[in-house]
């Protein structure tokens, strides 16, 4: 018996010597410690850090979008027309705006690096409204759409002088709040959480045929 023992100590401690030993059991740890990897009691932490002001609730929602529907449309060369590829985009993106009504959004018009500045401002401008009209016209309030910022051909993706079409782009990006409004932890959280809820039982609209292609400006 007493060889049995001293078989599984060894073994035990060959385990905790090789690599990752989170998922060995340890008489020096407390009850529990296996299993909390470190996450425990976060979602709390962020809960306050937002009403009490530590944590940006805008902040969060920008990355947010950023990861649960794709910001970015895409041009033909010298042109602001939106292609299927571009709508199916946007369509994704005004599911997603509708449900948090408080909130404001900027879009951001490029280009790539083909023709001069003063022209690739004007077109990046017209690209930013073109898809500002589009999300206006899926229901979002126009007040809460920007479309004034043209960064022109000054912030490419991908560096060439070239015709590349990732970089005839608009970006759409969460800016802040409807009239100045710093959080929404005045009783109005829960409605934005509900809609969450409801809208999550919804199908949004696919990304098919989602892929990119050749083109130029």
């Amino acid at each position: 018996m007493l060889k049995r023992i001293i078989a599984l100590s060894a073994l035990l401690v060959s385990a905790c010597s090789d690599g990752d030993n989170s998922a060995v059991p340890s008489w020096f740890r407390e009850a529990g410690s296996v299993v909390d990897s470190g996450t425990f009691g976060s979602a709390t932490v962020n809960n306050l850090g937002i009403q009490n002001g530590e944590r940006s609730y805008a902040l969060s929602l920008a990355n947010r979008f950023a990861e649960e529907v794709p910001d970015m449309v895409n041009f033909d060369f010298d042109s602001a027309t939106l292609d299927p590829q571009a709508r199916s985009i946007l369509d994704l993106q005004a599911n997603w705006i509708k449900q948090f009504p408080e909130v404001r959004f900027k879009v951001y018009g490029h280009t790539d690096a083909v023709g001069s500045s003063a022209y690739n401002k004007q077109l990046g401008l017209r690209r930013a409204r073109a898809v500002v009209s589009y999300l206006s016209a899926q229901g979002i309030d126009r007040d809460r759409l920007e479309a004034v910022v043209s960064l022109g051909k000054t912030q490419p993706l991908v560096v060439t002088q070239g015709r590349e079409r990732q970089n005839r782009r608009t970006v759409t990006e969460v800016t802040g709040f409807v009239d100045r409004h710093p959080t929404v932890m005045d009783g109005k959280y829960a409605q934005i959480i509900y809609r969450d809820y409801i809208a999550s039982a919804v199908a949004a609209p696919g990304i098919e045929g989602l892929t990119s292609s050749g083109g130029g400006e």
